[in-house]
């Protein structure tokens, strides 16, 4: 049975005829392949919400990289119609074996040296507190607002760096963990400032700017524009709005969904779109979607990720139903 829903899913592909103008079509894999990128703001994201009240030698690094690899085999796995994308997947081997480097040493370096630094200053679980942990507390929390939109090479790890040794005092409460963590801060922004500097170099030689709008056909005008939504056709055949990418999307084709709109096609796609919602574990997905994996948030006991996929042309079913039962959606892989 799953070899002929394949084959069929093959032919439906072959046959469909987008209506999005090829510059703004995007391949449909896309969508499966941007779910390990995406965790990797995820990841930060729940580093940075864990650090104003826990030890950092407490948040489960190694966790964290059995997951990104969990998740980058189950979308491989899901991805059945589209042929490779070499390219692509090249990229997710780059950033997970540099997430897995980075996530291996500093995990090591929190249990060892860290966590002898948090005793000194009395502390097992709770935050420490020095000048030095409340800035690497701001400083996550701003990484992660900046790559929700843009490239994380793209941060300015430099201030940062600075603000460690001129904004932080060179002595106060719990000497050794105040020079512990400065040796250990410097250490991570330098290396990713020279390293996302290198890569920032190399990905523009590489590769071209992508468009930061998603080509997006639905069935109907909504009463509202989302914000940053632009009307890109209106005629007898076709209603296209041009929706900002990246998380921004999720917000605007939540919008649209509870305004009542359908979508036709989004970046040129009908088929599967993925999509993830995180919840307890009491979950049943909407009609219409399937459930690709789960994955419990290592930092918050009993909350889940529950990857889904279901066709674009049933988003806004999915994404009404979730409003009316209270699910709050995470993202939208838009390809």
């Amino acid at each position: 049975m799953k070899k002929l829903a394949t084959l069929a899913a093959c032919l439906l592909l072959g046959a469909f005829a987008p209506l999005t103008p090829e510059p703004h079509r995007r391949p449909p894999d896309n969508t499966f392949l941007t779910g390990p990128e995406w965790f990797l703001v995820f990841s930060p994201a729940e580093y940075a919400d864990y650090l104003p009240r826990h030890a950092p030698s407490r948040f489960p690094f190694f966790g964290h990289i059995a997951q990104f690899w969990q998740g980058y085999a189950a979308v491989t796995r899901a991805d059945t119609v589209s042929s490779p994308n070499y390219d692509y997947h090249l990229m997710i081997m780059v950033i997970g074996l540099s997430t897995t480097v980075e996530y291996g040493l500093k995990g090591l370096y929190e249990t060892t040296m860290g966590r002898f630094g948090e005793t000194t200053a009395g502390v097992t679980d709770t935050a420490p507190d020095t000048a030095e942990d409340r800035l690497a507390a701001r400083t996550a929390t701003d990484y992660v607002a900046f790559i929700k939109v843009h490239p994380w090479y793209e941060f300015d790890f430099a201030t940062p760096l600075k603000a460690v040794w001129t904004a932080t005092g060179w002595w106060g409460p719990h000497p050794f963990r105040k020079w512990e963590r400065k040796y250990m801060l410097t250490s991570e922004y330098f290396a990713k400032a020279v390293y996302g500097w290198a890569l920032g170099k190399a990905t523009r030689a590489s590769y071209a700017h992508p468009i930061e709008r998603s080509y997006t056909v639905i069935d109907s005008l909504p009463h509202t524009l989302p914000p940053d939504a632009e009307l890109a056709r209106r005629d007898a055949a076709v209603v296209a709005l041009l929706l900002p990418r990246y998380q921004a999307f999720t917000a605007a084709a939540e919008t649209l969904a509870q305004d009542g709109v359908n979508f036709r096609e989004i970046a040129g796609n009908a088929g599967p779109i993925m999509l993830s919602v995180v919840t307890g574990n009491a979950f049943l997905p909407a009609d219409g979607c399937n459930l690709l994996y789960r994955q419990p948030i290592l930092t918050r006991p009993g909350l889940n990720r529950f990857v889904l996929t279901c066709p674009v042309t049933g988003l806004g079913t999915a994404l009404r139903a979730f409003a009316r039962d209270g699910v709050p959606v995470e993202h939208i892989y838009d390809y």
